[in-house]
């Protein structure tokens, strides 16, 4: 199994998030890939997130390789009335089937619980991205409902799970 450590997101990732953003294969869960245009603006957002207190952008690296490997990010966002934490992750196709996201993930919600705020983390994986859905179970999320509709990005309705994660247990 390979190792991963998070870094925070620097202004030089942009080519990592092409990768992660501009990829078919990668957005196929995600409505698909996002326009050059839409990619520059949230690696702006993403730098600009480095030391906020609401928004933690993370850069995955391949401990062996040093190498970029995807990124890991959680924010603060209102669901059903109530103040939580939203998390997502995404591995390059090279790195897949590794660990390497659940271990970054798990990495994230020890930042998560160390400086916490907010009580519960919640992660929305398509009802159709089987690796996401098993990184959830195996690292005790609960699924409290599944296929919930969302729009993302605008015009396109995605089935996603809602899991959440307890950062008081």
């Amino acid at each position: 199994m390979a190792s991963v450590r998070l870094e925070p997101w620097g202004k030089d990732d942009l080519p990592l998030l092409e990768q992660l953003l501009g990829d078919p294969r990668m957005t196929e869960h995600l409505g698909g890939p996002e326009s050059q245009e839409k990619i520059a603006e949230r690696q702006e957002r993403y730098v600009q997130a480095a030391g906020s207190d609401t928004t933690h952008v993370f850069k995955v690296v391949d401990t062996a390789s040093g190498e970029g490997a995807g990124c890991v990010v959680y924010w603060e966002r209102s669901w059903r009335d109530q103040q939580v934490y939203e998390i997502g992750w995404s591995v390059l196709p090279a790195f897949q089937g590794r660990g390497i996201a659940g271990q970054a993930t798990a990495q994230a919600l020890a930042h998560a619980k160390s400086g916490a705020r907010l009580r519960y983390v919640h992660a929305f994986p398509s009802v159709d991205n089987a690796p996401s859905n098993a990184i959830c179970r195996k690292l005790g999320f609960t699924l409290l409902e599944e296929a919930i509709e969302f729009e993302y990005p605008p015009g396109n309705i995605l089935r996603c799970n809602d899991w959440r994660f307890d950062l008081e247990r």
